[in-house]
């Protein structure tokens, strides 16, 4: 009999076990991709990549069931970039103010490193809503009703926190930036943080400095200089440190007082501060780059004189939410009824 000639391999049919075997495979490096991916684009493994501001967040990979264990380490190191993290403090009736913010940032490319601490749990929860891992709370969470009105016990309360909060991140070995959020970016302020002080602050007066003017403490008068605790840059240092500390303690030392002439403040304890420690390196911030309110919005020919120069404006000078929002309108200023899709918050309902 003659030898039956062999089927080339290449024409065999595949077995029903091979082509289990193949899909198996295929199944495998799936679950494979979908495990490590996420993995290595979020940070915590539990927050989203990060996005540009004009584009919402993908759905995180694992959702936070309760913010309320997040922590303040957990969250500087999710939003730090470079050793830096921008801060604000904010209850809810303030959060168009935030998102008005957050727009001008984004527009510097600085609103990655943003974290938001917020003073109530409404805000907390709306902001990680729309931005996962951008806010915390740090206990205990205040009145937002009470914390919203200038003058108030609630709104002391809500600003005597602020130096604890600062030092907290600076003890966590990061470098921070904190605003108030009636303030607007028109320009990138990191190129005048070079240098290696301890502290940037700007000054809250209203009369006009030479272009050319001194960076140390400014003079005061009757022994009070009038630097605004509003907008500040500190380095994790020593020095940093310690002026933190004292104002803690000059805060705690002025207990809340309801009579208009012993009304506690932080602005006044920042300053007591600065004059009480000797061992830091301090930095006044430009004039014409960070103004006032009282000189931006109040003294045009200034404005005129200075244009192109302005880096923060700050809406200060003005109480209540209505006047700062109408003067925010009146001069161009307020972003969010036609661009809140630059915000990394989107829009706000």
């Amino acid at each position: 009999m003659g030898q039956q000639q062999q089927r080339p391999i290449s024409n065999r049919p595949i077995s029903f076990l091979n082509r289990n075997g193949l899909f198996l495979l295929l199944l495998a490096l799936l679950v494979l991709l979908g495990v490590c991916l996420p993995l290595s684009e979020f940070p915590l493994f539990m927050f989203p990549n990060r996005t540009s501001a004009s584009s919402p967040p993908p759905s995180p990979s694992f959702v936070v069931s309760d913010w309320r264990d997040y922590t303040l380490a957990q969250a500087a190191k999710f939003v730090a970039k470079n050793g830096t993290v921008i801060v604000c403090a904010v209850s809810y009736p303030f959060l168009p103010f935030l998102n008005n913010w957050l727009i001008s940032i984004s527009r510097q490319k600085h609103h990655e490193k943003v974290l938001v601490i917020a003073e109530d749990y409404a805000l907390l929860y709306k902001v990680n809503e729309k931005w996962p891992g951008h806010a915390v709370l740090i206990p205990p969470a205040l009145d937002p009703k009470a914390a919203h009105h200038f003058g108030s016990q609630g709104f002391y309360n809500l600003t005597s926190r602020r130096p604890q909060h600062l030092l907290d991140i600076l003890e966590l070995g990061y470098n921070v930036m904190y605003n108030d959020v009636d303030m607007v970016w028109l320009q990138d302020p990191f190129k005048y943080l070079q240098g290696s002080q301890d502290v940037y602050f700007m000054d809250d007066m209203t009369a006009i400095k030479p272009l050319n003017h001194s960076h140390g403490l400014p003079p005061s008068r009757n022994g009070v200089t009038y630097v605004c605790s509003c907008m500040i840059f500190l380095r994790c240092t020593s020095g940093a440190k310690l002026l933190l500390k004292k104002w803690v303690e000059e805060i705690r030392a002025q207990p809340w007082s309801n009579t208009e002439a012993k009304k506690p403040h932080d602005q006044p304890a920042f300053n007591r501060a600065l004059h009480k420690i000797t061992q830091i390196d301090v930095y006044l911030l430009p004039q014409s780059a960070f103004p006032s309110g009282g000189l931006y919005f109040k003294n045009q020919k200034w404005v005129n004189e200075t244009k192109g120069k302005h880096v923060i404006v700050h809406n200060n000078y003005i109480v209540g939410y209505k006047n700062k929002l109408k003067r925010f309108q009146d001069f161009g200023l307020w972003l969010v009824d036609d661009h809140s899709h630059e915000s990394p918050l989107g829009k706000i309902e």
